[in-house]
């Protein structure tokens, strides 16, 4: 268990496991937002997601789950999308004009649709063994950032000129790709977009695979 206290507010718990793209957007919001959290890492090999006293708090027996202050919810993106409505200003992270807004619910469901079939799959296979269909996976991230990478040549951020939980969303298993085989290095504003997430303030990144990249 690891604890970032950063204000007065009671912590919110995150459990997780570090290597999971999906905990990993989760905690990126919370430092972000600059609030205190603690994460417990659950040993997934071993079936911790699967046991008694998890399931009362997700039923899925899937990570991520946060418990703040005694609301529970799991799901990363609902997880993302309650953070920044309750924990920040106005629409910076989450824009109420409709154009805008429809931008980011755009992104979110691309991040549960070809960002998980992708970037997460083929990462998956590499580093987790799991039985999916590689080269599938390969071709869906290969698409996604054959679309993505002109749509960041001509804008900063996913939706728009700031950065807001479409960006959140889409990050983190796009930066780890090369741990499934697929490298970023002909895709310059694709790196370039991740870069300025990095440089946001409160970043804080995720575990990285000790095996060979792409």
């Amino acid at each position: 268990m690891n604890a970032h206290f950063s204000n007065t507010q009671a912590p919110i718990k995150l459990y997780r496991n570090p290597m999971s793209g999906h905990c990993h957007r989760v905690e990126l919001m919370l430092s972000f937002l600059d609030l205190p959290y603690e994460t417990i890492d659950l040993d997934m090999a071993n079936g911790a997601h699967k046991a008694p006293e998890y399931l009362k708090i997700n039923p899925f027996g899937q990570v991520p789950t946060i418990d703040d202050n005694g609301f529970v919810l799991a799901d990363s993106n609902a997880i993302i999308t309650y953070l920044a409505l309750k924990y920040s200003n106005g629409d910076e992270w989450s824009p109420k004009q409709p154009e805008q807004a429809a931008q980011v619910q755009r992104w979110l469901s691309v991040a549960a649709g070809e960002i998980a079939q992708g970037p997460c799959a083929v990462r998956l296979v590499k580093l987790f063994g799991m039985k999916l269909d590689y080269d599938r996976a390969k071709t869906i991230t290969e698409s996604l950032f054959g679309a993505l990478e002109p749509q960041l040549s001509g804008r900063d951020y996913l939706a728009g000129d700031r950065i807001t939980l479409a960006d959140v969303a889409g990050y983190s298993y796009i930066a780890h790709a090369p741990e499934g085989g697929v490298s970023l290095q002909p895709y310059p504003a694709i790196r370039a977009w991740l870069e300025r997430i990095e440089a946001h303030p409160g970043f804080v990144g995720m575990t990285r695979s000790p095996l060979p990249t792409a």
